[in-house]
């Protein structure tokens, strides 16, 4: 055997490891995070403490999208969108998933405890087997899974706010009720892409059982409209000014008229364009919010 082929299956098995912790989701997790010990923060920036945070919930986050995919190999392997995960590929194997889900999560939670606050650590572990033996196994059963799946989603900005601070109040509360709302739309509009995909593995997303779209497009606008609101209140309770006032406005608008208009034509397309709406509209949010108090 050649030593490219011997250096090139070890690479293939690295690069698996690195999907099992979901890159995409993690990089949220971590901005959330970043936002959240940000606009906590009073005085001169630590940000030695701020990587750390970072550095724990990441590990945390990456635990359990790990562990997620250990549970859910079964039904991965039966959506177009997951087939080619690294479990249902058989690049690792699943005690390989599970160990190194589990390794990541615990590590995550006791650099939280140790480097940061024991308040930061709790709130990732009640994250991680929430999200593992609440929201994970209720897909399969009811379409609320959703809901119950976004109040575990929207942590990591607690847990920021709890690094900076040490404790949470009513405005870090303000900041998880906008990441709870966002995920609705960005959900649902993913959901009813791959509908047939969730379908087929037994997965009871709501446009599974909501044919004609009427539920699920409802529900979008419902969040996509409270959300509105919502992400003004920071302006309201004085942890950001009117650049962010009205910037979040335009944000929050320009996103429900893009809802607004899937919700008419309720096409994958028109979906998709949603999903990309949501994505953006995130991270502009939470970067004008930061904006906003360096700019005060």
């Amino acid at each position: 055997m050649s030593s490219r082929a011997a250096i090139f299956p070890q690479i293939s098995r690295a690069w698996a490891y690195v999907a099992l912790t979901k890159p995409d989701v993690t990089f949220l997790v971590v901005i959330t995070t970043l936002a959240g010990f940000y606009l906590g923060s009073r005085g001169p920036m630590n940000f030695v403490l701020l990587a750390h945070a970072v550095i724990g919930t990441m590990l945390i986050g990456a635990g359990t999208s790990a562990l997620n995919q250990y549970f859910e190999r079964e039904a991965d392997a039966q959506m177009r969108r997951t087939a080619r995960r690294p479990l249902p590929l058989g690049v690792l194997q699943p005690a390989e998933a599970l160990a190194f889900g589990i390794g990541l999560a615990a590590l995550g939670a006791a650099y939280l405890a140790v480097l940061v606050s024991p308040l930061s650590s709790l709130l990732g572990v009640v994250t991680c087997l929430s999200y593992l033996s609440i929201y994970t196994p209720l897909k399969k059963r009811t379409t609320l899974a959703t809901l119950i799946g976004a109040f575990p989603g929207a942590v990591p900005v607690l847990i920021g706010w709890a690094a900076a601070r040490g404790g949470l109040n009513r405005e870090a509360w303000v900041l998880y009720a906008i990441l709870f709302l966002w995920q609705f739309p960005h959900f649902f509009a993913i959901a009813w892409v791959y509908r047939e995909d969730y379908a087929r593995a037994g997965i009871r997303m709501l446009p599974v059982v909501d044919a004609t779209g009427e539920r699920t497009f409802r529900q979008i606008l419902a969040y996509a409209g409270a959300l509105v609101p919502a992400s003004m209140l920071p302006s309201v309770l004085g942890t950001t000014g009117v650049l962010y006032f009205f910037g979040a406005m335009v944000l929050g608008l320009a996103q429900l008229q893009v809802a607004i208009w899937a919700s008419r034509v309720k096409t994958n397309d028109s979906a998709r364009w949603l999903m990309h709406a949501t994505v953006l509209y995130l991270p502009a949010l939470l970067g004008l919010m930061m904006w906003d108090k360096i700019a005060r």
